[in-house]
């Protein structure tokens, strides 16, 4: 039984023998060799021995040689494994499949971006300005175009009726530019690199970010690169991970680069690192955290702008300009993956994976920086799912369900539906669109007397691990396999 099994692993799909650091064979392997042993046991005992022989060897043999005929396509937050045939065609085909880039060069408008990169103008996933209707059996959102797209966890960027995102295309990593309202693809930039791992799948994981006339993007490999916003045509490329001496971690590259005034700041897993922004010059470089899928945040504390970024080893902030220490608090754990927070009182929310979320408050004296922990609560276990804060309020997904704290105390007021998905807050209305894990588009209402779905719908099919945004009055989604574009219903004025 050990002979066969060690035997099989050897020849198993990459993404059986890889997924969970490894360790996802033996652990269920194991028990599926056992169980045929039992029932082998049970059904042969009373057969001669060469029966009950050849048997147990056909059994051990077809127990453990079973494997090599599946692939996994990945595991959900609850580690269920997707399993296919080995043989079944990839989702990312699809993609592959579809030809047609268009010649005409698009316009972006110069009145600003409606997204201007990972969650938002200001990476917090909050929205004003926009209100919708909330009966969705009278007034659903309309389905604008649904085409599939290559796998990858990257969400969009927006400006001007064109959308920018990041895909995997067979042996490619690209930078996609689509139109906005009707999915034509504008132009696409290919660096020959590929990521993957089995738990979430092949592709790039951060967010392209737009500032100015160019977008900045970050793969999964570590390369960073500044695009004409308009054509597509490379500006400049770095291997930032390589000259930062920085390998990539279990889960790739993830940060989505920060652009500030002539900065591109992006986070190589724990080390931030500065470029100029038109030459991709290197300007500056910190010192390393330890394993961060985080990206870098800006705020501005006590008066002082400040890059704020979490890590291995806690928080840490730094000058923009230089990349000099102002203040760090230290606050261990083994990966950190969400984006710090800050209330309209100047406090920070920060997370940890088996502690929960923790109120602190951070103050410049005339001895130097001050930190105070408010307090630590673990009634919103928050994972990989960032969360939005709102008129004393948190909302975010404790495991698989959506909860509300206060941010007076961290005490839980509700925890309602199991969504384990993502959110945006349409702070005008105290509402909350949230995209399932599964693919269902929801409306929550964002206050604390209790969970209340107002209308829900299906999306997009597949585990969507992307965040969602808003274009105006347009809803875009994605996945691994396919993308959609939804106009909402916005409410009468």
């Amino acid at each position: 039984m050990v002979l066969t099994l060690v035997a099989v692993r050897f020849f198993l799909d990459v993404s059986i023998a890889t997924a969970m650091m490894g360790l996802m064979f033996p652990v269920y392997a194991v028990p599926v060799m056992c169980l045929a042993f039992v029932l082998w046991a049970a059904v042969f005992r009373s057969r001669p021995y060469r029966q009950r022989a050849a048997a147990m060897v056909l059994t051990i043999l077809l127990a453990s040689c079973s494997w090599l005929f599946i692939r996994t396509d990945g595991m959900d937050a609850d580690t269920r494994q997707n399993f296919k045939w080995r043989w079944a065609e990839a989702p990312e085909n699809r993609a592959l499949q579809q030809s047609g880039v268009l010649t005409t060069v698009v316009q972006a408008e110069d009145t600003g971006a409606e997204w201007p990169g990972f969650r938002g103008s200001n990476r917090d996933s909050i929205i004003r300005g926009v209100e919708l209707k909330t009966d969705w059996s009278r007034t659903p959102p309309v389905e604008i175009w649904r085409k599939a797209v290559g796998p990858g966890c990257s969400s969009f960027a927006a400006r001007g009726g064109i959308i920018y995102t990041q895909e995997q295309r067979g042996e490619y990593e690209t930078v996609s530019c689509y139109n906005l309202y009707n999915g034509a693809m504008v132009w696409e930039h290919k660096d020959k690199a590929r990521f993957y791992d089995s738990h979430a799948g092949p592709g790039p994981r951060s967010t392209p970010t737009l500032a100015g006339g160019s977008v900045y993007t970050l793969g999964a490999t570590g390369l960073l690169n500044a695009l004409d916003a308009r054509t597509g045509k490379l500006i400049w490329t770095r291997d930032a991970a390589g000259e930062a001496g920085v390998k990539a971690l279990p889960w790739g590259f993830s940060s989505s680069p920060l652009v500030l005034d002539e900065l591109v700041i992006v986070a190589l897993a724990g080390k931030l690192a500065a470029y100029d922004a038109k030459s991709g010059k290197p300007k500056w470089s910190g010192a390393d955290g330890g394993n961060s899928y985080s990206s870098p945040q800006l705020f501005t504390i006590s008066g002082v702008p400040q890059v704020l970024f979490m890590s291995k080893a806690g928080a840490v902030s730094v000058e923009p300009s230089t990349g000099k220490e102002l203040w760090n608090y230290p606050w261990k754990t083994e990966d950190r993956i969400l984006q710090p927070a800050m209330s309209g009182d100047g406090d920070l929310y920060l997370t940890e994976e088996t502690k929960g979320l923790r109120r602190v408050a951070v103050t410049k004296g005339e001895k130097g920086w001050d930190i105070k922990e408010r307090w630590t609560s673990g009634e919103l276990a928050l994972n990989f799912n960032d969360f939005v804060i709102h008129k004393g309020f948190i909302y975010g997904f404790d495991g698989p369900s959506l909860s509300c704290v206060s941010t007076e105390d961290g005490r839980r007021k509700w925890r309602g539906e199991r969504y384990r998905g993502w959110l945006l807050l349409l702070a005008d209305q105290d509402l909350l669109v949230v995209v399932s894990e599964k693919g269902d588009m929801a409306l929550v209402q964002a206050v604390p007397d209790k969970f209340k779905e107002l209308s829900r719908m299906p999306a997009i099919k597949g585990k969507t691990w992307n965040h969602p945004i808003l274009a105006g009055d347009v809803l875009l989604v994605r996945n691994a396999r396919e993308m959609a574009a939804f106009k909402l219903p916005l409410k009468d004025k």
